[in-house]
């Protein structure tokens, strides 16, 4: 079986990297235009703030019989004789997946067509490079959109000491991912950070001088920056799909099994419009790469194929937010939402019990209170008696107790974006990965989001006490974690 992926990103790197080990006797070859090797996008922000070194993003070669093309950008289907051509080969196929993703929304404002000197936007390793080229001499920054990449990228630049204006089109900051309250919590605490935070702000025109950004126009006035990165979200990058006669409707339009309306044809992750709708997260993109590498491989039926799952953490500097599963604008009439809001400490923490199980919480201002909670989400009969200490995170008897690796119970969900569960992480463990960045090697932790890296390491410290790498003379002695109810 020969298959074809075009997209060397996250998402077309899981699903080669799949099927490589489903199903060994294919051939595979990973087509990327960029002429990096795969590499971890999610990260371009801590890139940028300078928290990671490049080499950190780079993404685990995919095993054989996977040979990776960089700097092949596909230029043209032929569905007919099953041909992806690019401008110095042709690669045959039996089945071909587009794994496209999305490419940065452009604004329709004046100063903008086409772009000018100075302005950017963030969604590759070369972006970021250019971005951080440009911040050796800026004087000002603008960065427009409030969304998660608005607010890292910010703060990554404040960081770097460049003055930041962040420009917000709705009312609060986060509006997606955050109720108004919470979202004004986040805007105080960036103003704590010394950004200068427009809110509810209309972007009219981006001013220029001999080509070069000189500032913006908003409709309360102008701001002098030469240095402007939009982070106003993406849209799914079809234009080869399209071409190719692929039926196309906001993005590639595909099944529950991931097929497009050709049979040899399948489409995953940003570029992929599934009946759940699109979802701009690296979570379900790899959820639908291994799903579609086992039925590729015949090793099992596709499951439906997940958009939602509603999570976001935030890797900006000075900030920590965390939202994850309902919130309480949207809780159910016999929900209990418990929350502390403290705006003066720049804390603001919800949760919304149903039942008795943490529905969903949204944690602003605590990363530990958070990494805690992410362990409670969707666990029947672990709450403590009074949901309330479930706010007091580990200065509470009860969470300190249920959030403990001694009492989590194995098919405690570590890292969501991988699946990854704490029984996994101990297997990984007795196997010999007896360090954070083995266990990440092995299991894939860490390697999504990093949200889960808090967790990941107070496993490890667990079972470095329990089990330490010099002995381990007996797994069987320790016990793995408490009956899951």
């Amino acid at each position: 079986m020969r298959v074809v992926v075009v997209g060397a990103g996250m998402v077309g790197h899981r699903f080669a990297d799949d099927l490589a080990r489903f199903a060994p006797h294919a051939e595979v070859d990973l087509v990327g235009a960029e002429p990096h090797a795969p590499y971890n996008r999610v990260l371009l922000t801590e890139l940028l703030a300078g928290r990671v070194e490049p080499g950190a993003l780079t993404l685990p070669r995919p095993g054989a019989p996977v040979r990776v093309w960089a700097g092949a950008e596909a230029l043209h289907v032929d569905r007919e004789r099953r041909v992806v051509a690019t401008a110095e080969r042709t690669f045959t196929y039996d089945h071909l997946v587009l794994a496209t993703g999305a490419r940065a929304r452009r604004l329709r404002v004046d100063g903008l067509d086409p772009m000018p000197r100075g302005a950017h936007v963030l969604r590759s390793l070369h972006d970021a490079r250019a971005v951080d080229a440009a911040t050796e001499h800026a004087r000002r920054a603008v960065v427009v959109g409030s969304g998660p990449l608005g607010l890292e990228a910010a703060c990554a630049l404040a960081h770097r000491g460049v003055p930041v204006t962040l420009v917000s089109a709705s009312a609060t900051v986060l509006a997606r991912d955050l109720d108004p309250v919470a979202g004004g919590v986040v805007g105080r605490s960036l103003r704590g950070l010394g950004l200068d935070v427009r809110e509810a702000a209309v972007l009219e025109a981006v001013e220029t001088v001999d080509g070069r950004v000189a500032g913006v126009r908003l409709d309360s006035g102008t701001v002098e920056a030469d240095l402007l990165l939009l982070a106003c979200g993406s849209e799914p990058e079809t234009r080869l799909a399209r071409a190719a006669g692929l039926v196309v409707d906001g993005g590639v339009v595909v099944d529950a099994d991931l097929a497009t309306d050709d049979p040899r044809v399948s489409a995953i992750g940003d570029c992929a419009r599934t009946p759940g709708g699109t979802s701009g997260l690296v979570g379900p993109g790899w959820q639908q790469a291994t799903a579609l590498a086992r039925r590729l491989a015949g090793a099992s039926p596709a499951p439906a194929s997940v958009v939602g799952g509603a999570a976001m953490r935030l890797k900006a500097v000075g900030l920590d937010v965390v939202t994850e599963g309902v919130r309480g604008s949207v809780a159910e009439p016999d929900d209990r939402v418990l929350a502390v809001h403290d705006p003066s400490a720049g804390r603001h923490v919800e949760v919304v019990v149903r039942g008795d199980e943490l529905a969903g919480f949204t944690c602003v201002g605590d990363g530990d209170l958070a990494a805690h909670l992410s362990t409670q989400v969707a666990r029947p009969g672990v709450l403590p008696p009074d949901p309330l200490q479930l706010l007091l995170g580990t200065s509470g008897a009860a969470p300190t107790t249920s959030g403990s690796p001694t009492t989590m119970p194995a098919a405690t969900t570590v890292c969501r974006c991988n699946g990854v569960t704490k029984g996994d992480l101990v297997d990984a463990w007795e196997d010999g990965c007896t360090s954070v960045s083995a266990l990440a090697d092995r299991t894939r932790a860490t390697t999504g989001c990093g949200g889960c890296r808090r967790l990941v390491q107070g496993v490890a410290q667990w079972l470095e006490q329990v089990d330490p790498p010099a002995s381990q003379p007996d797994p069987g002695a320790r016990e793995r974690s408490v009956p899951a109810t």
